[in-house]
């Protein structure tokens, strides 16, 4: 039975991957340090004999706390992702444990992936693009980030990320390959994770005033968990793309404005649409380019955003 470390195995898109992987009959080492991912995502899994959890932070040396002597998949999906200050769980609020995690971590990672010679996939972020320039945004795009902004906690350590892969891509010719994730919602989000799905979903079930920052005009492009899942499996397993940096996200660019109405109205509530101050560098537009994913995975988006929202507004109110 092949063995996948999946780094960052409690949050919100690693608890849903890891429930694939031991779906698709592979054993699952989950590492993880709480700092944003969440226990009860992962209880259920705990009840599968072929999962394994190790609480621990990725920075250290991981040769320590994994006694397994052949890793075969590695997953580096550890990091805070929310850019929102008023979340506890946001980059905002651990900046320094978001540079470590993206640097020291995946050097960590990396180095016992070289040990192991084990496949390595590493989760980027649309984020490196910052507030582009250009839409939809491709990979051979080098983006328009802050490189001493408030968010360059989360840019620049998935950028530094990055660099570091391809380091030992042509240093060592390990397997690695580059996921740049886009926003991505669904089932296991926790509800103050900040994000702005959950944020909508949560005030309009409480019938609270909807709070979007800016105009809302500003776009982005809403991927379901299951659909990045499929994506990141493809792109873990696929041969013969050592060193590739792959979109994954959904094309279906939406106003803030128009999802915040979408989510309202879905829910039935009677919820105020409030507007704030825009934050710091908050990107104008977000719509990935997936051709090369397309191309090289045969992965796109099957699950519409109405669909999706309607199964994460089940699941928040389950909760």
């Amino acid at each position: 039975m092949q063995i996948i470390l999946v780094a960052g195995g409690a949050g919100f898109i690693g608890s849903n991957l890891c429930r694939a992987l031991l779906d698709g009959g592979y054993k699952v080492i989950c590492i993880d340090n709480f700092i944003t991912g969440n226990r009860d995502n992962i209880k259920s899994l705990q009840e599968d004999a072929q999962f394994k959890f190790i609480e621990y932070d990725i920075v250290k040396d991981l040769s320590a706390i994994v006694s397994e002597t052949s890793i075969d998949y590695i997953f580096h999906l550890a990091s805070p992702a929310s850019p929102n200050k008023k979340s506890p769980r946001s980059y905002i609020n651990y900046p320094i444990e978001t540079l470590l995690a993206n640097s020291q971590g995946t050097y960590q990672l990396l180095e016992f992936a070289k040990r192991n010679r084990a496949k390595f996939l590493y989760a980027s972020s649309s984020e490196i693009y910052g507030d582009p320039n250009v839409s939809p945004q491709k990979e051979s795009y080098f983006g328009n980030v802050n490189p001493n902004g408030v968010r360059s906690v989360y840019d620049e350590g998935k950028r530094f990320g990055e660099a570091m892969v391809m380091a030992y891509v042509r240093k060592f010719d390990l397997d690695c390959r580059i996921v740049r994730i886009f926003n991505t919602y669904g089932p296991k989000m926790q509800a103050d994770d900040g994000r702005v799905v959950s944020n909508f979903i949560n005030q309009a079930i409480r019938g609270e005033p909807m709070t979007i920052y800016g105009t809302g005009k500003q776009t982005r492009s809403f991927c379901y968990v299951k659909d990045m899942v499929e994506g990141l499996k493809r792109a873990m397993f696929k041969d013969g793309i050592t060193g590739e940096v792959i979109n994954l996200g959904n094309p279906d660019e939406r106003t803030i404005e128009d999802l915040a109405k979408v989510i309202k109205k879905k829910i039935g509530s009677y919820s105020e649409i409030v507007f704030e101050e825009l934050s710091e560098d908050d990107p104008k537009t977000r719509k990935p380019d997936i051709a090369k994913a397309e191309k090289l995975l045969q992965w796109k988006p099957e699950v519409s955003l109405e669909e999706g929202l309607s199964k994460t507004i089940d699941y928040f109110k389950s909760i």
